[in-house]
C-alpha cells in the first residue's frame, strides 16, 4: 500500500494517509486508474488529492472582439 504524510483535520496533526486501493493505479473511479482518494491511517478521515483544475473556455466574438467565458 502507498502512504504519504499530510495534515489530518480529524487528528489535528500530521498523519500517514494510505490509498484505498491496494494497487495505486487500479482505481475504478477514474479513467487513468490513479486514485485521488486517501484515508488517514489513524482516524480514517478522507483526503482527495490531485483533482483536475476546472477548465475555462474562452472564445472571442468575431463581430465585436469581446471575450466570453463559459464554465
Amino acid at each position: 500500500m502507498t502512504y504519504l504524510s499530510r495534515y489530518c483535520a480529524g487528528c489535528d496533526e500530521d498523519r500517514l494517509f494510505g490509498q484505498f486501493h491496494e494497487d495505486p493505479v487500479s482505481c475504478p473511479d477514474v479513467a487513468d486508474g490513479d486514485c485521488p482518494e486517501w484515508a488517514c491511517s489513524v482516524c480514517g478521515d478522507a483526503l482527495i488529492i490531485g483533482l483536475p483544475a476546472r477548465a475555462a473556455v474562452i472564445s472571442a466574438d468575431t463581430a465585436g472582439g469581446s471575450a466570453t467565458r463559459a464554465a
